[in-house]
């Protein structure tokens, strides 16, 4: 259980690798760089769904789905965005197998059966949507097209972790198409607001809102707005991201639609996308030795009851009174798991739960039955205390939203603390490498200094803040002028 697990302070990746699979969250596969989402973490990434979908709902947006597989021709219409994803493809080449004449029982490709077109296994989506959109769009009465997919996407990596960085990995997709610059631009602030929304309030992690500069920017955007995290370790998370696209994929499409005066145009365009990385990001956030630390409101479970019993008799008085707790619990909106199992002692359960992150345990033995109470342990701050059996409920409730705004506080003033202003760049690799987090500097503006930066200390530029003040000053680097500060870190 929690007690096997590395310290973070010891080796904090071999932590993190361990607690994945420990938790029961994922696993590696038998494909190279691939994993299996077992059920524990699918259930959190279907919270996550849940509620990212409602969010987009709400403002204007509907699902719909586009094939797995882009012609290459089809790709690469749009040069940038190919070069920027060429060596991540996947490529189907042929359609077929045959068995293999020479070693019986085994298959090989069937060298007759090459496609006449290779199709790309899709690292994203924007090449076979703009092809479609070419079909939807031919006034301004079509517009804006607003639309989403949850799919898979796949980005050949060499190196891999779970949920950080797989070669095959889940997300949604936005792409959307508008009648004028201003709208698209709208929609890629609108939706970045949406990610950083969805990060504080339910995943309780506190994020930076910002730009991308040009060497990191989406290939094939004009502009690429992020919400960056900071990890325990001090590394950055780029957690979400919304892409101005401009008029690029709609020429390279030929996706034209004609004006409200007569005319005829290109349509502006935007996509967006966060993905399972986002459960790595929740992990790293908020989790400690012992195991996971979740939110309550994306935790699978949020209340776990165990009873402490010798004999049927004794379950059978404990199981009356956890299943009218159940029953109330669920009444409110709170989820709540009832673990009676006889396979395994209370002690194990409760280190079970507490490795998976449970943010609220209960506890009822035959003391509790004759005092009318409940033992109430908490998770995040590894706390117990016994209530009144009719308070439970009242307290459960308070809770859900104490744990969940403790979380997010502990997290940002973690944050706060690691964000560090330098001026020169001996201070910049000090702070670097004694402290860590967010550095915020000058920066000449130049992708030649942002990349010699990256060289020399793997720091590279995570956002240039929308709130950050303006501020002349001299780059940290070469000491040419700089408008103001953007934050470097080590990252993700």
């Amino acid at each position: 259980m929690g007690k096997n697990l590395t310290k973070r302070s010891d080796d904090y990746s071999k932590w993190y690798n361990e607690l994945v699979v420990k938790a029961d969250l994922a696993e590696n596969s038998a494909v190279r760089g691939c994993m299996v989402i077992k059920p524990y973490g699918f259930a959190i990434w279907e919270k996550m769904q849940a509620e990212l979908d409602r969010m987009f709902k709400e403002s204007g947006h509907q699902n719909a789905y586009f094939p797995l597989f882009v012609p290459k021709s089809l790709f690469e219409a749009e040069e940038k965005n190919a070069e920027g994803f060429a060596k991540e493809c996947a490529v189907v080449t042929h359609y077929r197998l045959k068995n293999d004449p020479d070693n019986p029982g085994k298959l090989k490709v069937d060298p007759e059966a090459k496609l006449e077109e290779e199709l790309v296994v899709r690292p994203t989506s924007e090449a076979v949507i703009w092809n479609t959109y070419k079909n939807w769009i031919q006034s301004y009465r079509d517009l804006p097209i607003k639309v989403n997919q949850w799919a898979n996407v796949v980005r050949w990596e060499m190196r891999t972790r779970l949920f950080l960085r797989t070669s095959e990995f889940l997300w949604q997709e936005g792409h959307t198409a508008h009648e004028t610059k201003e709208e698209a631009l709208q929609e890629t602030e609108l939706m970045n607001d949406i990610y950083a929304e969805f990060a504080e309030n339910f995943m309780a992690i506190p994020v930076v809102k910002g730009s991308k500069t040009e060497n990191e920017r989406f290939a094939g955007a004009l502009e690429t707005y992020c919400i960056e995290a900071l990890m325990q370790d001090g590394k950055a998370l780029q957690a979400g991201t919304s892409h101005f696209l401009g008029q690029n994929f709609a020429k390279a499409f030929d996706v034209k639609f004609a004006t409200k005066d007569g005319g005829l145009e290109h349509v502006w365009a935007t996509s967006w996308g966060v993905s399972t990385r986002l459960i790595g990001a929740l992990i790293m956030t908020h989790s400690d030795d012992k195991g996971l630390v979740l939110p309550p409101n994306l935790a699978p479970i949020q209340v776990v009851i165990v009873p402490i019993y010798k004999g049927e008799e004794q379950l059978e008085q404990i199981s009356e009174v956890a299943n009218e707790l159940v029953k109330d619990l669920r009444a409110v909106g709170i989820s709540v798991k009832y673990d009676d199992r006889d396979t395994q002692k209370p002690g194990w359960k409760f280190a079970q739960y507490e490795l998976q992150g449970v943010p609220v345990r209960l506890a009822i033995g035959p003391k509790d039955l004759e005092k009318g109470t409940v033992e109430l342990a908490r998770r995040d701050t590894l706390t117990k205390e016994f209530i009144n059996r009719d308070k439970v409920v009242e307290k459960i409730r308070s809770l859900m939203t104490e744990i969940q705004e403790d979380l997010f506080n502990k997290a940002k003033s973690f944050r706060d603390e690691h964000i560090t202003e330098v001026d020169s760049f001996d201070e910049f690799k000090k702070v670097l490498k004694q402290k860590g987090g967010f550095i915020s500097a000058h920066w000449d503006g130049t992708p030649e200094t942002e990349n010699k930066i990256k060289e020399l200390t793997k720091a590279t530029i995570r956002c240039i803040p929308f709130n950050r003040k303006d501020e002349a000053g001299e780059c940290v680097l070469t000491g040419k002028p700089s408008e103001g500060r953007v934050l470097f870190a080590k990252a993700y």
